[in-house]
């Protein structure tokens, strides 16, 4: 199983069904899997398998570290999660859920994740001049950083 970036800059994640993962339909890219929200809520509410979690977490600019930080977990759990192949619990998977959303939306909006991980790590006027990486730990944080993209996206900047 391999994974790739798309020509497009976009994520390819999924290079087989998520239904090896958890009950929910075939998904081939993030885009599609994060559309069907029905779908996600469901697959949050089961947790999200670690296996799933590391093809996902393989994709994303975000180290180890920062995972840990981000679901309010030690590095130990996390490696207990990873070796037991244990699902994430539904918190945890809402997390995860939530920080595909914001690179998604950041690939669409910088066109490429270089230029997106960039981003996340250079302080934002609009965002008390926070890295918008450090902000993405908690549901109001993301939503920021969310409004800012959108921003970007339609050409406003701060």
């Amino acid at each position: 199983m391999s994974y790739k970036k798309a020509e497009s800059g976009r994520l390819d994640f999924l290079n087989e069904p998520a239904i090896a993962y958890a009950s929910t339909p075939k998904y081939y890219t993030i885009r599609t899997f994060l559309l069907d929200k029905m779908n996600l809520v469901q697959f949050i509410q089961d947790g999200i398998p670690y296996r799933f979690f590391d093809k996902l977490k393989s994709q994303l600019p975000f180290s180890t570290q920062e995972w840990t930080d981000i679901l309010g977990i030690s590095l130990k759990s996390l490696q207990r999660y990873q070796n037991d192949n244990r699902a994430f619990k539904p918190i945890q998977s809402e997390k995860i859920i939530n920080i595909a959303e914001v690179v998604q939306l950041g690939i669409d909006v910088f066109e490429d994740m270089d230029t997106f991980k960039l981003w996340l790590d250079t302080p934002t006027f609009a965002l008390g001049n926070m890295k918008p990486k450090d902000l993405l730990h908690n549901s109001y944080g993301k939503d920021l950083v969310l409004t800012e993209l959108i921003a970007i996206e339609h050409g406003i900047f701060a």
